[in-house]
This record gives C-alpha cells, structure tokens and sequence, in this order.
C-alpha cells in the first residue's frame, strides 16, 4: 500500500530515543535487580510510585503491565463471566468488543452523540439492567475522535454512583490534546466506581509496553493476585525503563513536542477532507490519534475500501467499531503520517468514494 490510513500509530519521529537510551543506562546501572529479575507482580516499585503520586492515591491502589489492553484483559477474566452485561459506546475500540465477545459477554451499545454516550439511551439501558461495567474512552474516542463534555461527565459519574456501575475509563490519548481546556477524569470525579486505565505507548513508545489501571484497593488487589498466578511479573526492563523516563521529568518536554508535531497533521486532514469530501461529515477532534468519518447513505465502507486498496490506500474496516451496523463509518489516524501523506490519502479517498457511489 502507498498510503495507510488503516493504523492509528506513533509517528516514529516522535519517539525520545536519546531519553531513552540513557534511562535504559541508568536503569542497567542502578537498579539491575529490579529490572532484570523476577518482582512483584503490581511491577517495578519506582514506576508504580512515579503513577500513585500522579494520581494523589498510594501505591496499592495501582496496577502496572505490558500495555493497557493487556490490564483489560486480565480485568475481564477477574470481572466477567458468560451472560455478564457490559455497556459499551458506540461505535467503540474494536478490540474491546472482540475480548467482551469471547469472553461471552452481552455487550449493549449506547449510542455516541457529539458530545457523548447517549444519556436517555443509557437511562434506557439502566431500567433493564445494570452491567457489571461501563467501558468508556472520554477523552478523544477510538475511534471517532469525540470527547465527552463536562456535563455528560456529570451526570454518567451521578448515575453510576447512584446504581453502582463501575466505569472502565480508557484515557490513553488524555494527555495529547491541540486544543481546548482540559475537562475531569470519571476518575477525578467519581474514583469510587471508575477503573483508569491508560498508557505510555503514544507518548512514549508502543514498544515500551508501559501500562497502567488506577482504582480501589479491593479491586486492584484481584488484579494483582490474578496478574501474579497469570504471569507472575510483567516486563520490568520496559517498564523500569519507563519509570526511570517519568521520575526524570521528561513528560512535559515531550508532550509539547507531540502536540507541535501532530497539531499541524490534524489540521491537515481536517482542511483536506472538507476541500476534497465537503459532503461527508466527520468529528473535530480537540486530541487523539483519530477521526471518525461518516459516508452518505447508499456508499459503504466496504466499497470504498475496495476502491481505495485498488488505488494504494489502506483503510480498515469501519463495522469492527459496531456491535452492529458501521456500514458507513471509516476511522481515520493522522498522527502517524506526513503532511503529504495525509493530502495524498485524501485525494485517493476522494477517488475512491466517486468509484463507490451506486450508478
């Protein structure tokens, strides 16, 4: 392919290389032990301090591992069993629905608005059930690019005190935001019933695997235990390597770095697709890796993606997102591509929806 718009991933340009070569030094030369041997299965103890002290809570309310998908998972094998009820927005992280779906869940979706998950529709849901959780990515969504406003925080924090849902907040893009004021945590407003679950991989590296899920003690100490009997210790060179980057105070330095880097390609891929597709209707996102792009009716994603591999271009299959229904959804990344690449990809784009539209 000439052009792909199917993967959301780092730039590689981004990645602190330097910084990280001499954490790796530091970490080799000072904590060895820590690093190269077995430890506890919450992780390296420096790492799981830097995260507690970020988040004003102690250590034991903290679990780190090899990437955040890899902690969701281990939570739904503590949390889940088959016919446990989840909600989920929608559209929504495809992976998520493939481990909730193995994993025998009935997955309900709610709605995503603008603004947020559809607060009548989850109302609605409530009176039928409450799930054992609520996944949610409120901070430039994966994969529409949306945040939720400060109201509907609000008021999903409300309900799920008042009916004692857990919120599952996925937040791995919070930190990398172009534009717009900075709105509260589900954890910050409700750490009572909110599991924070992020990562390093888009600030720092993917490679680094450096993981994370803040919460209750109660709720950690299960993930721990099953962590431990699963694999008994994650990978604690990266994740040394890791804390050793976070204690050094690099974070600020490289998230202005990120946001002057992928602020630009952001913009570009907005003034493109409304020069080019002025027809087709897609969100602004304020942050994040992605976009979410909405074809007319009578155009499926499934032709334009046959069109547009014809042409070089590579976009994944927009239905992964849906329980049901995607047939005019496509997500498009722009953090990792060039300026160029992004005007390219829109032009062939362009193409290949005239190709798709029904004679």
């Amino acid at each position: 392919m000439r052009i792909n718009f199917a993967r959301g991933v780092p730039a590689p340009e981004s990645f602190p290389v330097a910084d990280i070569l001499c954490c790796a030094s530091q970490v080799v030369s000072r904590n060895m032990l820590e690093s190269l041997q077995y430890g506890p299965a919450r992780g390296p103890a420096s790492f799981v301090r830097w995260i507690a002290e970020r988040y004003s809570v102690n250590d034991m309310m903290v679990l780190t591992g090899d990437g955040s998908l890899g902690l969701f998972e281990l939570f739904c094998s503590v949390m889940l069993k088959p016919g446990d009820t989840v909600f989920v927005e929608s559209p929504t992280y495809d992976r998520v629905i493939e481990i909730l779906t193995a994993r025998g869940a009935r997955v309900v979706a709610i709605a995503l608005q603008e603004d947020g998950p559809d607060l009548e529709q989850f109302k609605s849901a409530l009176a039928d059930t409450v799930p054992r959780f609520f996944y949610l990515i409120p901070d430039f969504q994966n994969p529409s690019g949306l945040t939720c406003s400060a109201e509907k925080r609000a008021a999903i924090a409300a309900l799920a005190r008042q009916h004692n849902i857990l919120l599952v907040e996925d937040a791995p893009y919070r930190l990398i935001r172009y534009t717009g004021a900075t709105l509260p945590s589900f954890f910050e407003l409700a750490p009572e019933v909110t599991l924070h679950m992020s990562s390093l991989s888009k600030i720092i590296a993917p490679g680094l695997r450096a993981g994370y899920v803040v919460g209750n003690e109660a709720l950690i100490g299960k993930l721990v235990k099953a962590a431990e009997n699963r694999y008994v210790t994650p990978g604690n060179f990266a994740l040394s390597i890791a804390g050793e980057w976070c204690r050094q105070g690099h974070l600020p330095a490289q998230l202005a770095s990120l946001i002057a880097l992928y602020g630009p390609r952001l913009h570009a891929m907005t003034e493109a697709l409304t020069a080019a597709l002025p027809e087709l209707h897609f969100g602004r996102p304020q942050g994040g890796f992605f976009l979410g792009l909405h074809l007319p009716p009578g155009i499926s994603n499934s032709a334009v993606r046959e069109q547009a591999q014809q042409l070089g271009l590579a976009l994944s299959d927009g239905k992964g997102f849906f329980l049901t229904g995607g047939e005019h959804f496509l997500r498009i990344p722009f953090c990792g591509l060039t300026v160029a690449e992004i005007q390219e990809g829109v032009a062939i784009l362009r193409r290949a929806v005239e190709l798709a539209r029904p004679a």
